[in-house]
């Protein structure tokens, strides 16, 4: 349940984007983070990095293209939308928060977020989200400067990244377990 609340405003952003204007889908996705920090809010949870970074990402994004270049194109908002998730990803380790952070430490014991090896977990699993969101904005820019490409190539990169990030977070949980005997919930969206 947890991964589908952090992965719902991308998700309607994306289907959007095919369905609606960029301006609409980027203010939707806003709209998602907001409501996803409002369950959080309401179930007694932090406000989460992730979602308040793209809650205002999603934002600023709609108002540029509303304000000030409604002619960008939809590349250019996947694109910007990509950099703006590596941004997140990356500036969280940077600051020593791996976004993962928060949804662990609601998710498992005191004790198992006291083991060593639960804050390195963390960063792994920040910076798997971080490689898939690289590898996303590696195909967008792929796609913009040599523009005979397949648009399904981008997809692809795109599905396989996201899909491999969510993978990786769902398998290294279970790998700690085994490697070094740290219980299964001891790492974020194990299950």
């Amino acid at each position: 349940m947890a991964i589908f609340l952090i992965l719902a405003p991308f998700g309607a952003f994306t289907l959007l984007m095919l369905l609606t204007s960029a301006t609409t889908s980027l203010f939707a996705a806003s709209a998602i983070c907001l409501a996803t920090i409002a369950i959080d809010v309401a179930r007694g949870r932090s406000v989460k990095i992730l979602a308040t970074g793209s809650a205002l990402m999603f934002a600023a994004i709609g108002l540029y293209i509303a304000l000030i270049d409604p002619d960008f194109s939809t590349l250019g908002v996947k694109l910007s939308v990509d950099i703006g998730v590596f941004l997140i990803s990356l500036g969280s380790m940077l600051f020593r928060r791996p976004f993962t952070l928060q949804y662990a430490l609601e998710s498992v014991p005191a004790e198992t977020a006291a083991m060593s090896g639960f804050m390195t977990a963390n960063y792994i699993i920040t910076g798997a989200w971080t490689a898939a969101a690289l590898l996303m904005m590696a195909a967008n820019i792929a796609l913009l400067y040599f523009p005979g490409l397949p648009l399904w190539s981008g997809l692809a990169v795109a599905f396989a990244a996201r899909n491999s990030a969510i993978y990786f977070t769902k398998w290294y949980p279970e790998y700690r377990q085994i490697k070094y005997g740290t219980p299964a919930r001891a790492l974020p969206i194990s299950h």
